[in-house]
């Protein structure tokens, strides 16, 4: 078997040249969403100064609609939350309340310490709404949706079962790939923390729970093994696990699939 170029199946900015327009038509679409559509921005869940969320919801309030928590990627060392709020307009119009949560960034956080914090905007999320969410996100956030499948919250003072659903776009699960190449210039990872971080190598979760990894068949070979191999793992443990692939799409084109509201992907969030 070749050697792997895992930067060149990794760095995505670098496979997709055209990521700066897609990023600023994200961007354009967001600042039009936080202006037309109800939200409570800046909401705290802890004293960092990115310790805080924004929450969409439809109109009317819809409190007993879907709880959709969508975490950013950037592999845990870009992006902010602002640059995502377009991600809740097809679902808020389709009755669901959308939370997008902001992070620590690496270096100045582990991705362990993410992964943690992480839990306490969800825990903090509970004792405010007291509805269980389906956690969604992309990249970097695809690997903490995970993560959050696994958690065990009873030991944290939350329902055992607080997370029942995820769905992971383009998620990393194995992190051990990344100590090679650039990427972990900010990331740091040893072999140890790699190890650490990793869902694919903790307990699978709870056989109650439901986990999707979905890939754009356009992505690198790395990406689409990453996502067969969490899904066929946790299928083996029992979890009701399922990989989608979405056609024609890269690591970044794969998001948009979330603006539209007949997409397989928003229809298989709102099932969850």
């Amino acid at each position: 078997m070749p050697d792997i170029d895992h930067e060149s199946e990794y760095n995505n900015r670098r496979r997709v040249p055209e990521h700066p327009a897609i990023m600023a038509h994200w961007a354009a679409a967001s600042a039009r969403v936080r202006s037309s559509v109800a939200c409570e921005l800046g909401q705290p869940y802890g004293p960092g100064p990115r310790h805080r969320y924004d929450l969409f919801g439809p109109a009317n309030g819809a409190p007993d609609g879907p709880l959709v928590v969508y975490i950013h990627g950037g592999y845990w060392q870009r992006g902010d939350r602002a640059d995502f709020s377009f991600t809740a307009e097809a679902l808020v119009a389709l009755g669901a309340t959308v939370a997008l949560p902001s992070y620590t960034l690496c270096p100045d956080a582990s991705v362990a310490g993410i992964t943690d914090e992480i839990r306490r905007f969800l825990t903090s999320l509970w004792e405010r709404l007291r509805r269980r969410p389906v956690v969604v996100g992309h990249s970097a956030g695809g690997h903490l949706a995970a993560a959050m499948i696994a958690t065990d919250w009873a030991q944290l003072g939350a329902p055992a079962d607080l997370v029942r659903a995820g769905f992971a776009i383009s998620g990393v699960f194995d992190l051990a790939p990344l100590i090679p190449t650039s990427l972990n210039e900010a990331l740091r990872l040893t072999p140890e923390a790699a190890r650490e971080a990793s869902p694919l190598l903790w307990p699978p979760p709870s056989a109650d729970r439901t986990f999707v990894a979905a890939v754009g068949d356009a992505e690198s070979a790395e990406f689409l093994r990453q996502s067969r191999e969490i899904v066929a793992a946790w299928s083996a443990a029992g979890l009701d696990a399922e990989c989608m692939l979405v056609p024609g799409a890269n690591h970044f084109t794969v998001v948009n699939e979330l603006t539209r509201p007949d997409s397989p992907m928003i229809q298989r969030i709102l099932h969850l």
